[in-house]
């Protein structure tokens, strides 16, 4: 009987040059990898020798209980997740079924999220206090992620929103914009970058009253830069502040 062991594997935007070296030791050490069918196609052509387990979207239990079961019956098992995977991946469900699996281990490895790999393209827009917010109202109430979204923009922080636009979701990128605008002038630098590490990467830099009419997706991540947010170039920047020492 082996390791009873689920790595939560962070794979970045997917491309090969995203992720860690951590990230390729634990999909080489599994008998399986399992995971939403987009990002097991990421890696698939990385491992064409090991089996794979896929499941759609809103099948998170399923398959994190799935890779659950394998692992207690004896076998390694890699869940890959976008970017990192205890941000909005399965790192945190995986974790909380070991109470019913709890003979298994479940080791997080993480990977580079759309926040960091997203502002590397744009340049350094996270370059002091920022906070990552999901637009998405699935799991969580819209009345919260306004709370939310009001609280970053009372407190002038950079806002990097994620799943910031659906095909049924098509209004919450402008309320978004709309509460935080409350706090900001229309020409707060923004910036979008969408298939990021992947192919069609775009990015572009934009204003807060540009904002809402930029051909976003759920393939995009937003950056809202906070009052002190600034242009140089080509690239979007909010300094640190040590020109000030």
């Amino acid at each position: 009987m082996g390791a009873k062991k689920v790595y939560a594997v962070g794979i970045g935007p997917g491309g090969e040059a995203y992720m860690t070296a951590q990230a390729r030791a634990a999909m080489e050490a599994a008998d399986v990898i399992c995971g939403y069918t987009v990002y097991v196609d990421l890696v698939k052509p990385l491992y064409p020798e090991k089996e794979t387990y896929t499941t759609t979207m809103m099948k998170e239990i399923d398959r994190c209980r799935w890779a659950m079961e394998q692992a207690d019956a004896g076998r390694t098992v890699a869940m890959v997740c976008s970017g990192d995977a205890g941000v909005y991946g399965m790192a945190g469900l995986l974790i909380q079924m070991t109470e019913q699996f709890p003979e298994v281990e479940v080791e997080v490895v993480s990977g580079i999220t759309a926040a960091l790999s997203g502002a590397a393209i744009l340049g350094a827009p996270v370059g002091h206090d920022f906070c990552v917010i999901s637009l998405s109202d699935l799991l969580t109430p819209w009345e919260v992620i306004e709370e939310r979204l009001d609280a970053a923009g009372r407190g002038d922080f950079n806002v990097v929103l994620y799943n910031p636009r659906s095909k049924k979701r098509v209004h919450l990128l402008d309320r978004a914009c709309e509460i935080i605008g409350k706090y900001r002038s229309p020409e707060t630098v923004c910036g979008w970058a969408k298939n990021i590490g992947r192919e069609g990467e775009e990015k572009k830099i934009v204003t807060l009253a540009q904002l809402p009419a930029e051909p976003i997706d759920m393939f995009t991540t937003v950056f809202i830069g906070s009052s002190n947010t600034k242009v140089y170039g080509d690239q979007m920047v909010t300094p640190r502040g040590y020109e000030k020492k």
